[in-house]
């Protein structure tokens, strides 16, 4: 695992927590954006992984 690789997981795990934060507060389209991005992050770092 590279620093990139743990970074990208990183940033995608602290938008999970933006996700449920927007959720709470039903902020359904902040949730969604939120949510594309934790998942683009999550994908890069693992595809980064390598």
């Amino acid at each position: 695992m590279t620093l990139a690789s743990g970074g990208m997981i990183f940033i995608g795990l602290f938008l999970l927590g933006g996700v449920y934060s927007a959720i709470r507060q039903k902020l359904k389209v902040l949730a969604a954006l939120t949510g594309i991005g934790a998942a683009l992050a999550i994908t890069a770092g693992v595809m980064w992984w390598q």
